[in-house]
């Protein structure tokens, strides 16, 4: 396996979870999946649509989105919204996601032997 293998594979992993808290977020606002994916590449997180549009139907079976159909339109297309489930997971993983850039902030920044003299 060479580096740009191992790379991708890490950033794949790295990148699965805040794909949810993406959704979430922008879903505040309703929208379409093919709406989400532009939104989602133009501010850098870019997805494929072969995974997001599974990740919106196990949101939703899981109460976290809603949905409707947008029959306006010659072709009807599924709105999603995040429901107020959907806030409240959204709230919990934020504050998740906030502690543990601040604990790889200080990993990253601090010597590990201060951070082991602090725990004597």
């Amino acid at each position: 396996m060479n580096d740009e293998d191992v790379l991708a594979g890490h950033q794949q992993e790295l990148r699965r979870g805040t794909v949810v808290i993406a959704a979430l977020a922008t879903l505040k606002t309703p929208g379409y999946g093919y709406g989400l994916l532009a939104v989602l590449e133009k501010s850098g997180l870019s997805v494929d649509a072969n995974t997001l549009y599974p990740l919106l139907r196990r949101l939703e079976k899981q109460g976290l989105l809603s949905s409707s159909w947008d029959t306006t339109d010659s072709r009807p297309r599924k709105m999603y919204s995040t429901s107020d489930a959907g806030r409240k997971l959204l709230q919990q993983l934020e504050s998740e996601w906030n502690s543990l850039t601040q604990s790889l902030n200080t990993l990253r920044t601090e010597d590990p032997k201060n951070l082991l003299k602090e725990l004597s």
